[in-house]
Formats: C-alpha cells, sequence, structure tokens
C-alpha cells in the first residue's frame, strides 16, 4: 500500500496484517435484506429498492434536492442537502433505485436524507451483501469503504491457512466454550445474516468474548511476567534489629492497632528478602498508614540503608517531614527534604547530604526522582498516594535506586482504596496489605448535603461550635475567582467569614503562598490559635489537627468522590462528634447528586471506591489517564469485571501448562507496553 495511507494506518495503531484483524467494528448494519417502503419505521436503517417518480429541487431555508420513490406498497422521499447537475440528472423518473440508510419522519411523510444509493437497470437483480456489514472506528483521510475492503483481504489470507496463531489453548477453549481465534475473527468482521445486531454488539456474544477474555488475560499476565522478573532480581536483604524499633514504639503516645501490627509484619518479612518487596498498603483516611511506613523505613536505616519517601504534592511532603522529623530526630536519624524550590545552596547541600549517605531519610516531591539526585544505598522507596503520580515518574524513582545489581525495596501506599476488581486487573504484579481497621475512639462523621441558599445556617453552625472551642474548616475548590466554574475563590470566603464572624479566629492557606507563610498558619491551626481555617484542596491528604470537628466543603458538586472523602477525613479524629457539609449550588446535575448521596449513605472507602471507579472510569482511578497505559482495544475494566476472577485462574493454567504460549500472547495484546508495570 501507499505510504500515505500506511500513516492513516498508523494513527489507527494499525502496522501489520494482525493489527487490522485485531482493529474489530465498534458496530454493524444489515444491508442482507431489502424492507418493503411501507414497512419503513423512524429511527431504522434499511435496505430498499424503488422507483423513482420525481425528483426536484426545493428551495427554503435550505436548498435540497427532493427524489421521491414507490416500490408499490409505500412511498418514500430521499433528500440531498449537497447535491450537482449531474447527479439530479440521473434521477430520472422511472429508474429504479437501490438505497441505504437511515428513515426519519419528514414533513411530508418518511425520508432518507443523503442516503448511500446505487442506481439499477430495469431487470437487473438488487446487489445484497451477504454478511452484515462492519462500521469500524476510522480518522481523518480513511473512510469505511477501505478499512472494509482491507479487512476482507486480511481475512482472506488467513483463511488461506496464513493466519496469526492461536496462543489460548484448545483445552481452554474447550472448557470456556471459545471458537478458534480464526473463526472468532471472521465472525466479528463478516457476521452471518440474521444475527441480531444488538447481540453482535454485546459482549457475551461468543467471538466477541473469547477476544475480550484474551485480552483481559493478556494485560494479568504481562503483569505475573514482571511479578516473576522482580521475584528473580536481587535486593538488599533488610534484616530487621530492633534497635531503632523498639525505641520508636515506647516513645508513641498511643499503640498500633491490630490491622496494623499484620501490616507491619507482612512488610518487616518482605524486606528481610533478598528480593525486592513490591507491595501495596491501602488504608482509608485515618487509618495509620503513616506510622506503618515509619516502621519500615527504620528497619531499612537499621539495615545500613537510606529510605526515599515520595509525596505528590508540597504539602503533604511537608506534612511527613514533619511528622517524620518529630520521630525520628530523638533517634538521631538526619531526615532531608527535597523539593523544587529549595535554594541553590541549600538543595546543593541536600543533594551531597544524600550522595554521601548523611541523609539516611529523604523526603520530598517530584524532585526526589530527578537525576542529579543520586543516593549512597538506597534500601526502600516508599511513595504515598501513588495514583496521583505519573507512570514515568514512579519508575524513574524505582529505577534510581538500582545499584551493584540490586533494586530498592517499593512500598505504594494509598489512602483512596482500589476496588478488588480493579487491584486483580491493574496490580497482578503486587502484594497487597489493607489496614482494614480505624484506631480506637475514632467517631463516624455525620454527613450533611446543605443547598447553598442556606448559606447563612451553615455560618451560624460555625459560630457555633468554635464558641464551645471546636475548630472548623472551609474548604474551596478555586484560589482565584472563576466566572465558569463560579466556584468561590477561597480569599474572597475567608474576607467574608472574617465580616460576618468577628468573633472567630479565621485563617487562610492556599498552594500559592509562600512556605514560612504556609508553615506558619498550619501551626496556628494546630496549635488552637486559629479557631476555622479557610483553604483550597490542599488540605485534602496528610493534615491532622484532632480539635477540628467541622468540614464544610463549598461548591462540593465541583468534586470528585475520592476527593471528597478525602476532604471529610480531615475531621473525626478526636473525642467530639464531628459533621462534615457538603455545601452543593443549584441545579445539581443527576452525576453529582449521585456523588454526594454515596458519601452521605457510606464512609466505608472502597465502596466509595467502587462508586468512584463506575463514574469516572479505571484510567482516573489509576493516575494512567494522561499516559495511555491500561488503555483496551476492546476489553473494559468496569463492563467486564465479572471475568477476572476465570482470568486469574486461566493465567494460572496457562503459566504452569503452556508456559511457551505466554509471552507470545502478551506481545499479541500488550506489546512493548509491559515495561509500564514496572513501577
Amino acid at each position: 500500500m501507499g505510504s500515505r495511507l500506511a500513516e492513516r494506518l498508523e494513527r489507527l495503531g494499525i502496522v501489520t496484517i494482525q493489527d487490522l484483524l485485531f482493529h474489530l467494528p465498534q458496530r454493524y448494519q444489515d444491508r442482507t435484506r431489502l424492507s418493503a417502503i411501507g414497512s419503513l419505521q423512524p429511527g431504522i436503517q434499511s435496505v430498499v429498492v424503488g422507483e423513482i417518480g420525481l425528483a426536484q429541487i426545493r428551495y427554503g431555508r435550505r436548498r435540497s434536492l427532493l427524489c421521491l420513490l414507490s416500490d408499490g406498497t409505500g412511498k418514500l422521499t430521499l433528500r440531498f442537502f449537497h447535491f450537482g447537475g449531474a447527479q439530479q440528472r440521473s434521477f430520472e423518473a422511472g429508474r429504479r433505485i437501490l438505497c441505504f440508510g437511515e428513515v426519519r419522519a419528514g414533513p411530508a411523510g418518511l425520508e432518507m436524507v443523503h442516503p448511500e444509493y446505487q442506481l439499477l437497470d430495469a431487470d437487473e437483480a438488487p446487489p445484497l451483501e451477504q454478511s452484515l456489514t462492519p462500521i469500524y472506528p476510522t480518522t481523518e483521510g480513511l473512510g469505511q469503504v477501505r478499512l472494509r475492503k482491507l479487512s476482507l483481504a486480511a481475512l482472506e489470507l488467513i483463511e488461506g491457512g496464513d493466519g496469526p496463531s492461536d496462543y489460548l489453548p484448545a483445552p481452554l477453549r474447550t472448557k470456556l466454550d471459545f471458537p478458534p481465534l480464526v473463526v472468532a475473527l471472521r465472525s466479528l468482521h463478516r457476521p452471518p445474516p440474521g444475527l441480531p445486531l444488538n447481540a453482535l454488539e454485546h459482549v457475551d456474544y461468543p467471538p466477541r468474548r473469547r477476544l475480550v477474555f484474551e485480552e483481559l488475560l493478556a494485560h494479568h499476565l504481562s503483569l505475573r511476567l514482571l511479578r516473576r522478573r522482580f521475584t528473580d532480581s536481587l535486593a538488599p536483604a533488610l534484616t530487621a534489629t530492633g534497635r531503632l524499633t523498639r525505641p520508636f514504639l515506647e516513645q508513641l503516645e498511643f499503640s498500633l492497632t491490630q490491622a496494623q501490627q499484620r501490616v507491619v509484619a507482612e512488610l518487616a518479612e518482605d524486606l528481610g528478602r533478598e528480593h525486592p518487596m513490591h507491595r501495596l498498603v491501602q488504608g482509608d483516611v485515618g487509618s495509620g498508614k503513616t506510622v506503618v511506613a515509619a516502621l519500615a523505613a527504620l528497619q531499612a536505616i537499621e539495615a545500613g540503608f537510606q529510605v526515599a519517601i515520595m509525596a505528590p504534592t508540597e504539602l503533604l511532603a511537608e506534612q511527613h517531614l514533619s511528622r517524620f522529623r518529630a520521630w525520628f530526630e530523638p533517634l538521631a536519624i538526619e531526615c532531608a527534604w527535597l523539593t523544587g524550590k529549595l535554594a541553590a545552596k541549600t538543595r546543593r547541600d541536600t543533594l551531597e547530604s544524600i550522595s554521601g549517605g548523611k541523609a539516611q531519610l529523604l523526603v520530598g516531591t517530584h524532585a526526589v526522582f530527578q537525576d542529579e539526585v543520586k543516593f549512597a544505598r538506597l534500601g526502600l522507596v516508599v511513595v504515598d498516594e501513588q495514583h496521583r503520580f505519573g507512570v514515568h515518574q514512579r519508575l524513574a524513582l524505582r529505577n534510581k535506586g538500582v545499584s551493584e545489581g540490586l533494586r530498592p525495596h517499593q512500598m505504594v501506599m494509598t489512602a483512596t482504596p482500589i476496588p478488588r476488581t480493579l487491584a486483580m486487573a491493574a496490580y497482578a504484579d503486587l502484594d497487597t496489605s489493607v489496614i482494614d481497621e480505624l484506631p480506637p475512639g475514632r467517631h463516624p462523621i455525620e454527613t450533611a448535603i446543605v443547598s447553598d441558599r442556606r448559606r447563612d445556617e451553615v455560618i451560624e453552625r460555625i459560630a457555633r461550635a468554635c464558641a464551645a472551642g471546636q475548630q472548623a474548616y472551609w474548604v474551596c475548590p478555586l484560589i482565584e475567582e472563576s466566572e465558569a466554574l463560579q466556584c468561590r475563590a477561597a480569599a474572597d470566603t475567608a474576607e467574608t467569614l472574617i465580616e460576618v464572624l468577628p468573633a472567630v479566629r479565621i485563617g487562610l492557606i492556599h498552594g500559592r503562598m509562600k512556605k514560612p507563610e504556609r508553615d506558619c498558619t498550619m501551626a496556628a491551626f494546630k496549635a488552637g490559635e486559629i479557631d476555622l481555617l479557610v483553604a483550597t484542596t490542599v488540605i485534602e491528604v496528610g493534615v491532622d489537627v484532632p480539635n477540628a470537628s467541622l468540614m464544610i466543603v463549598d461548591n462540593a458538586e465541583r468534586l470528585g468522590l475520592a476527593q471528597l472523602h478525602q476532604l471529610r477525613g480531615r475531621v473525626g479524629r478526636g473525642e467530639c462528634q464531628s459533621v462534615c457539609v457538603l455545601l452543593y449550588r443549584s441545579p445539581l446535575s443527576a452525576n453529582a447528586r449521585s456523588r454526594l448521596q454515596v458519601l452521605r449513605a457510606t464512609s466505608d472507602g472502597f465502596e466509595i471506591a467502587q462508586r468512584d471507579l463506575e463514574i469516572r472510569g479505571p484510567g482516573e482511578v489509576l493516575g494512567t489517564r494522561q499516559t495511555g497505559v491500561m488503555q483496551f482495544r476492546i476489553a473494559d475494566l468496569m463492563r467486564d469485571q465479572g471475568m477476572f476472577s476465570q482470568v486469574e485462574k486461566v493465567a494460572e493454567e496457562m503459566l504452569r501448562d503452556w508456559p511457551g504460549q505466554v509471552q507470545p500472547l502478551v506481545r499479541r495484546w500488550v506489546g512493548g507496553g509491559v515495561h509500564y508495570a514496572d513501577v
């Protein structure tokens, strides 16, 4: 084929004949049978043959060419807005014509607008299709007719015995009741007549189900192969001595929950092995993931290695630094801090401290993985809120610690629980630990959904709470006013609240403030010198003020479920009954209403995560939307989640009984994208 056609196909990801075969139709048309004009229904695509009675130009708001057809059972108008003189002249009275298009109700009866048509000779039989007509995803400059010709040529090639290998072993196909690959491809590209169109497009259609299953299986196997590769590579064995962990636990003002103790034991066992740990630690808001990470870090430091902790925002990284310094400096552990905003000399000193091994713990934002950061002996990487980082950023940090043939251990933390179905599909290469218990004394948070029209009542509630010695948050989604989003700016809100609440001490915090000013405000709030903290969503994670028992989220309808759940988790940490008020502006969309109702109905992070997945899709939840990772050709993580448990079982069987089929299957569906899961 020519270079121009090849370039257009490449835009669709088609560079081989196999790619062409796996570029499947989105939907189908039935051009295999004629319909009588008298039986036509609006909204249905149909093939008709009729005799032209009249063709004329109609002038009105838009000039159009009208052609009246009849077949003895009824009449149909063909309407063309774009036409030429030759086309008009070809529509001679008495001439037979074959048309395909969607029927709609017109001003003078049923009509088709710009149908596909073919003029017929007087005794010519209507040329009907022998199979259902596929409609493919396409791109500019590449029409359906060309794609159909190409796919047909590819099908003829494979039916001549030159087809793609079937990597799904026959015993498994029989057990799953799947057709062979060539049969499935033929059935999807050129389905036989008589099948209902909606059944063909449904995932339960056996040929489609076979390929959806195979794609999910290939992605799952790719992660299992990576897990094996991690298991086969070497890491430093970080032997626990208790030299640092014992005094650390003694200085804590609280005891670990049973769930925390279980996860700490799992981490300790992993870190003591000579193969890299790759563990995801999930825990709902306030479950105590940070102290678990601290104990893992101490085990690495006891063994003479460095630890890097990476957080997605400067505020969260600062919170970690503050907490780790308070815990670790009494143990004579040096903690370093690295962000993109450090002064040149401070940055140089920090980099020297890391490369020389003096800094035993490094806390920072994405600056931690930049090329100039060199570690002396990196033994453990902790990535917090991992889904907020780009995939390639996390990969860069993991590769950074590779030295002398040893990889660092990696612990990934998230307070946004990942639904089990999604974890099975996307994290098959990770061991997972769940901190499924909140510290004792945590009270359920009462959640109220309140209209913006009742803002005055909400302000009165703040006044009463602060007068009783409690503290409160008021969260605004944006820093500056935006007419498009109609969100109140945090600064404007703070000014308004200062006017109407003269007896309440009010502070303001947002991401664009200078660090010293932000630190000062946060310290004052923690110390009880500020009653009401007006903030943007920078306080979403990591902020811990037990006396704060009231959370107001302004324009709550603008935020996602996971973000609202995180914000709500900033309260409920003390003895008082805590309340979260979701303040919304009317009118509420159906989607926004369902999000807010989910928050009111449950505080279970896993249930909220499942609903978040349904609303936003897996790409957003996994943090892979921008990178194109976990992009499936025909599978859908939400729609097809019922297959995941069977995919796991079949993957086990293939790895055990047909290992030679695994890599080719992964290459077919995942290709060069396997490295993404290296993070």
